[in-house]
């Protein structure tokens, strides 16, 4: 896996430094450095890296480098990069944990510190991810059945995995996807929203009939559709008042759910 990184720091020799020992990692790619934080802010938002590389208790006061950092950034941003403290005092390591920073680093930095930065970062990615149940226990046989008996479609449970949490959630359950940036946001039937840290593309590659991309920020379960107004390019959920728009691109989807309900026990009037 590659991680984009960039160094706030306002020691050049400490800048350099952390750059040269990065550059023996092919995983990481150098995007840009500063050394105070208005630019480190602006840097961010620019690039998007996966990874920051801050100092926190800086030479330079005026530079204003701390963990209000992270704070800056939750202004802007939904999902944060993975942020890797590097500084030479452990008094902050405490105060760190509580904004969940990925690693603290005491400089002088080692290579055997990017070694184990590295690990831990595949270690999470791999976690991060949206599995279906292939090989369900006996209790989620049961459920399964329950459900495709509700049904008369043969359903499945996703699992929506994050830093060892992990959610189960019956299809049936979800009405549909909507794209937020780098995320999906997951809804309920029940009206509740569960936010997933991959992109709505992976979903669609990994899902089938009856959840059907329809617009470049929505994939819908059909089973949750009430109307269909093609006038207007929208799609109306059951006993909501939601809307959801369909593009032009997704046109032949849309005539195959029409398709699918003609080809159902049907009465058109």
């Amino acid at each position: 896996m590659n991680y984009t990184y960039i160094i706030i720091d306002d020691d050049p020799e400490s800048v350099l430094k952390t750059k040269a020992i990065a550059s023996e990692f092919s995983e990481l790619n150098f995007l840009g450095s500063t050394d105070n934080y208005a630019d480190g802010v602006n840097l961010i938002l620019e690039h998007l890296p996966k990874l920051i590389f801050l100092e926190i208790d800086p030479n330079n006061k005026d530079s204003n480098l701390s963990l209000q950092l992270i704070n800056g950034l939750l202004m802007y941003l939904k999902e944060l990069p993975k942020i890797v403290i590097t500084t030479k005092k452990k008094d902050f390591a405490f105060d760190c944990i509580k904004y969940e920073v990925i690693d603290y680093l005491l400089k002088p930095l080692l290579v055997i510190d990017f070694v184990k930065l590295i690990h831990k970062l595949n270690k999470i990615n791999t976690e991060d991810e949206i599995v279906l149940v292939q090989n369900p226990t006996s209790k989620d046989k049961q459920n399964l059945k329950k459900i495709e008996s509700r049904n008369g479609k043969k359903s499945f449970i996703l699992c929506v995995k994050s830093y060892g949490d992990h959610r189960y959630i019956d299809s049936d359950e979800i009405c549909y996807f909507q794209a937020d940036n780098n995320s999906t946001d997951i809804h309920l039937k029940n009206g509740k929203m569960i936010t997933a840290f991959k992109t709505l593309k992976h979903f669609e590659s990994v899902l089938s009939n009856p959840f059907i991309r329809i617009h470049n920020s929505y994939i819908v379960n059909r089973n949750f559709i009430s109307r269909i107004h093609t006038g207007n390019s929208l799609c109306y959920i059951k006993k909501t008042t939601i809307k959801l728009p369909f593009s032009k691109s997704y046109k032949t989807n849309i005539d195959f759910i029409i398709s699918e309900f003609a080809n159902e026990n049907y009465i058109e009037t």
